[in-house]
């Protein structure tokens, strides 16, 4: 069943990320303010594969749960960009490698909800390196973790990113890489 909303204001607004609160009301039960997180931009990642070097990641630290993992590139889609070029692209700034040809996996709203935002997540079989990456702040390091090393970090707990643990977790569980 649908919930009614009466309207909903802004509380805080910025390039990134909009803070709203919404009135809503649920069928048969009362209105109440909800708080929703607008995105103002999807998300595109990849996991880049190559079947001698394995799967292409980065080392990186995010400051927000002060936590060290691994991460597969991706980032956010620039307005009239599309999906699989978002990621093409943002795999070639975070990494230095070009990815090869890009099949879709799966479009998903991480927080549903919660949030609006939309990840889009693509396989690249293979990749030319091209140079340094773009921005050498985005990670420590960038390597080709072989396929079972992927899995036993997964199992470590040092992939724990969502975006990047839905897309390696769809590969590996669909045999695609």
């Amino acid at each position: 069943m649908r919930w009614t909303v009466h309207g909903e204001r802004v509380l805080y607004d910025s390039e990134w990320i909009r803070l709203g609160l919404a009135d809503v009301e649920p069928p048969g039960s009362e209105r109440f303010d909800y708080h929703v997180v607008r995105s103002t931009a999807d998300a595109a990642g990849s996991v880049v594969h190559d079947p001698e070097r394995g799967i292409l990641l980065l080392w990186r630290h995010r400051f927000i749960p002060d936590e060290w993992g691994w991460e597969i590139p991706a980032g956010r889609v620039e307005p009239g960009e599309a999906l699989d070029v978002a990621a093409a692209r943002e795999a070639l700034e975070e990494t230095g490698w070009r990815p090869g040809a890009m099949r879709h996996l799966v479009t998903y709203r991480p927080i549903a909800g919660l949030s609006d935002q939309r990840f889009a997540l693509f396989l690249a079989e293979g990749a030319t390196h091209v140079g340094e990456p773009v921005d050498v702040t985005e990670a420590e390091r960038v390597e080709w973790l072989p396929v079972a090393d992927v899995r036993a970090e997964i199992d470590a707990g040092r992939i724990t990113d969502g975006l990047s643990l839905t897309a390696l977790l769809w590969v590996l569980s669909h045999g695609l890489v």
